[in-house]
């Protein structure tokens, strides 16, 4: 592009930082990219969040890095970028877009917001181990909890399903060492899904009338980060006694 003479005005780059393996090169490419007073987005989920809620599900091997704001804003000014903005998403529970300039010619304006969020990111500590230290105990207490929850139901002759086959919920299921005499299926909307298995633990993917011919007593939504979405899509399920359950960050009925 460039050496054709095109350059870009506006560079988005939603949820590609992660799946970068060259993270330098990727970065100093879009510096190449931009016009001198261009403007890229860059969308990743937070490690902020991910550590101090328990998100290991988030955790899978397409992803090679899991960025703070403070650790990708040293990336982009060694790639020629500066970041001059940044606000939180909700997605994926909870990311960042920050905007950026090229630091060389760029000239917008570097908003309150990326000091603040450094600041707070020092406060909660990632940049020292003991942010991080508690972080396997919690995830194994998460653990136990859902296979304690996951027991009793057997137990107590309770039938469970899942709801979502998402990349998180295929983490936990196998972290987890849950199997189908624990969960007997998970439903999912995605015709692509169904008749297959979830990778590992060799779930059954059914649709979603299965949902209502089985009437399970504990539906578990394994993409917690769309909670409140599904537990409207699920209302439904109240008509024959059944319970939702969310497992991140902590073991939840209702």
């Amino acid at each position: 592009m460039v050496k054709d003479g095109i350059d870009a005005d506006l560079i988005i780059a939603n949820n590609v930082l992660a799946h970068v393996p060259h993270i330098n090169d990727f970065v100093s490419a879009i510096a190449t990219l931009l016009k001198s007073s261009g403007v890229a987005t860059i969308e990743f989920p937070h490690l902020l969040p991910l550590v101090k809620d328990n998100q290991f599900d988030t955790i899978y091997h397409e992803h090679f890095s899991y960025l703070s704001f403070t650790a990708a804003s040293r990336i982009l000014k060694q790639g020629g970028l500066t970041a001059f903005d940044v606000e939180e998403l909700p997605t994926h529970g909870g990311s960042l877009r920050v905007y950026v300039r090229r630091t060389d010619t760029g000239t917008r304006k570097v908003h309150d917001s990326v000091g603040e969020m450094i600041a707070r990111e020092r406060v909660a500590g990632v940049e020292t181990v003991s942010f991080y230290r508690g972080f396997q105990k919690r995830v194994s207490q998460v653990k136990n909890e859902f296979l304690a929850f996951l027991l009793k139901a057997r137990m107590d002759s309770k039938l469970v399903a899942a709801y979502g086959a998402a990349a998180k919920g295929n983490t936990l299921m196998n972290y987890a060492g849950v199997r189908p005499d624990l969960v007997k299926f998970v439903v999912d909307r995605s015709p692509a899904k169904q008749g297959k298995f979830m990778p590992g633990s060799r779930i059954p993917i059914v649709d979603e009338l299965h949902l209502q011919a089985a009437r399970p007593d504990f539906i578990v939504i394994l993409p917690w980060n769309l909670k409140e979405e599904l537990c409207r899509q699920l209302a439904s399920v109240r008509e024959w006694g059944g319970k939702l359950v969310t497992v991140i960050p902590g073991l939840e009925i209702q």
